[in-house]
């Protein structure tokens, strides 16, 4: 609990800051005031846009579908002071000032929410035709490069590699995927889970190049370690990302391996009054027994509720959500709930082959992870089995004809 909000009356003059204008920023400002917290809150949003939410930019944005992302809330009417194209520099919690381009911000309460940033595709910096793929301005510059049904490649393939192979194919662009491991999603998946998601890359019309660096990127040609000359009018680069907190640097906040903010069980920083949530930050999971750095929509959707309800002076219960995301790629619809780093046993639901089918992971006989393809019953029944810590009978389990909840024990 806040000392600030223990004291009576001054609650409602207590200045909560907000860093960062994406999802976990925007709902932890509407969890406040669903909460009952009557202080101010200031909203700072790095870019000029109104807040949006990402997940459309790789389909309907991308596709001319749809103009923006904009979310639906009234600020005006939730009394959240918006402060957008603006850009946080550092943070000076003795005297309690976020530090930005235009001067300071007192705080009493400080959310870092900034998110994560694209990892870039060292040498291509600056190279005409290169192109990431995380804001709302990269998805503007991007749709007529599509409308145009250039050449493209697409160097990783990940989860944003896929969905925006997908959206190039479907504008009818000629698409090359290259990857430097041997297959894709390395590093989300196993190999065997994997394995049968390369297939599809050929089945939408992609070429998908494993094994393949690039060696340099020039205008109009991508050059791979092997002398390969690639046709590109275009470049997409989807090789990851990392916390943004290069701004935090000298605060005091204590940071991890991966430069993300190390929260605790309740989302509290190693500063007082200081809280991060989203993907830039981790937190430990009782759940799973280890430290979580999640990069996906739903945390950014859960963990405000949590900094709220700390803010507003409640106790509650530790985050530990059961992770969950989702991806449409090449005509499928992929979702992905729990985390199979500690399991010991996966077995399969239907023919990896086929359109359908989902992977279990289990963990002494208990559901910790499941992956979906075309199957959303697997995916909403297991969600709630590994939030149960229900045991399962591994026979059942792998009868794809039974619902998953129907191997319960």
């Amino acid at each position: 609990m806040s000392e600030l909000t223990q004291e009576p009356g001054p609650a409602a003059r207590v200045r909560v800051v907000i860093v960062g204008a994406g999802m976990a920023g925007v709902q932890t400002a509407v969890a406040l005031r669903e909460q009952g917290f009557a202080g101010s809150v200031t909203l700072i949003g790095a870019e000029p846009h109104q807040p949006y939410d990402r997940p459309p930019l790789s389909k309907a944005v991308l596709l001319g579908k749809a103009e923006g992302s904009a979310f639906d809330v009234d600020f005006e009417t939730l009394d959240v002071e918006l402060r957008l194209g603006l850009e946080a520099t550092g943070v000076r919690p003795d005297a309690r000032e976020l530090d930005t381009a235009e001067g300071h911000v007192p705080y009493d309460v400080l959310v870092v929410a900034t998110g994560a940033e694209p990892v870039r595709l060292p040498g291509a910096e600056g190279v005409p035709g290169v192109h990431l793929l995380r804001t709302l301005d990269d998805a503007e510059r991007l749709r007529p490069v599509l409308a145009r049904q250039h050449d493209i490649v697409v160097v990783g393939a990940g989860w944003i590699g896929a969905e925006f192979a997908t959206a190039a194919r479907e504008a009818g662009c000629s698409v090359t995927v290259v990857e430097a491991a041997g297959r894709p999603l390395v590093g989300a998946l196993p190999e065997e889970v994997a394995a049968p998601m390369t297939a599809w890359y050929a089945d939408s019309g992609a070429s998908l190049r494993t094994h393949a660096r690039v060696e340099r990127v020039e205008p109009g040609a991508v050059v791979l370690d092997d002398g390969s000359r690639l046709p590109a009018g275009a470049v997409v680069v989807g090789i990851g990302a990392r916390p943004a907190t290069s701004w935090l640097a000298g605060s005091g906040i204590e940071l991890g391996a991966h430069r993300e903010v190390v929260a605790d069980d309740h989302l509290r920083t190693s500063l007082p009054d200081v809280y991060a949530v989203g993907d830039c930050a981790s937190f430990p999971s009782g759940r799973y027994g280890e430290r979580l750095l999640v990069h996906h929509w739903d945390n950014a959707l859960q963990g405000p509720r949590t900094v709220a309800a700390n803010i507003v002076g409640e106790t509650p219960t530790p985050y530990d959500p059961v992770p969950y995301f989702w991806s449409e790629q090449f005509g499928r619809f992929v979702q992905y709930a729990g985390h199979h780093g500690a399991a010991d046993a996966l077995l399969w639901r239907g023919d990896p082959a086929g359109p359908s089918w989902s992977v279990c992971w289990l963990r002494e006989g208990r559901l910790v992870a499941v992956l979906a393809v075309g199957r959303p019953r697997d995916l909403a029944q297991g969600r709630r089995l590994i939030e149960s810590g229900t045991r399962m009978d591994p026979t059942l389990l792998t009868d794809p004809s039974r619902p998953l909840k129907g191997a319960a024990l």
